[in-house]
This record gives structure tokens, C-alpha cells and sequence, in this order.
């Protein structure tokens, strides 16, 4: 009789850890999702945020183009001092990409990844 209590309780158990495990799974999962929607949310407002910014700059760089070219007397110098402007800013920028966009990116996504519970 002691022996089909024993195993009765062994198999209990076993369900329990069973149902434990199966939990567990199911949290980690949930935690996933949450940690990767929000990465994936606040990575498409920043991304909205960066499209209205070019649309600005965009706006801004053709205004001082007409500006400088009505100064100097012919538009197209406008446009051609703006570019060279430009120009300048995407050599500076190649040369410093890693420390301009590729740590300051994987930083945020490593600290949402891991901080986004807080």
C-alpha cells in the first residue's frame, strides 16, 4: 500500500514540475515579446522622428540654396555650396560612422532589450 502512495506522489510531482516547466516557458516567452515589442516600437518613433527631421532639412538646405544663390547672384552656386556642404558632412560622417551610428544604435537596442522590464 506504502508503494502506490509513494508512486502516487512521485507522479504528482512529476506533473507539478511538468506544469512548472511548462509555465516557465510560457513567461519567457511573454517576456520576449514584450521586450521585443517595445525595441521594435520605440525603433519605428525614431524612425518617424528621423523622416520629419530629413523632410526639414530637405526644406531648409533648398531655402538656403535659394538664398545663397540670390546673394551671389546665380542659383545654381546655391545649390553647388550647399552640396559641397554636404559633401563635407558625409565624408566627416564615414569616417566616424562606428562612433556616430553603430554603438550609439546597438547601446539602445541592448539597453531596451535588457532594461525595458524596469
Amino acid at each position: 500500500m506504502e508503494a502506490i502512495h509513494n508512486t502516487n506522489q512521485f507522479e504528482s510531482l512529476l506533473s507539478k514540475a511538468g506544469e512548472y516547466a511548462e509555465t516557465k516557458v510560457s513567461l519567457l516567452k511573454l517576456k520576449v515579446a514584450d521586450k521585443t515589442s517595445d525595441t521594435v516600437s520605440d525603433a519605428a518613433t525614431m524612425m518617424v522622428s528621423i523622416l520629419f527631421i530629413v523632410f526639414f532639412v530637405l526644406t531648409l538646405s533648398i531655402g538656403l540654396a535659394l538664398l545663397i544663390g540670390e546673394w551671389t547672384g546665380k542659383n545654381y552656386y546655391g545649390f553647388f555650396i550647399i552640396a559641397g556642404l554636404y559633401g563635407i558632412a558625409g565624408l566627416i560622417f564615414r569616417f566616424n560612422r562606428k562612433s556616430f551610428v553603430k554603438t550609439p544604435v546597438s547601446n539602445f537596442i541592448i539597453h531596451k532589450i535588457l532594461h525595458s522590464a524596469e
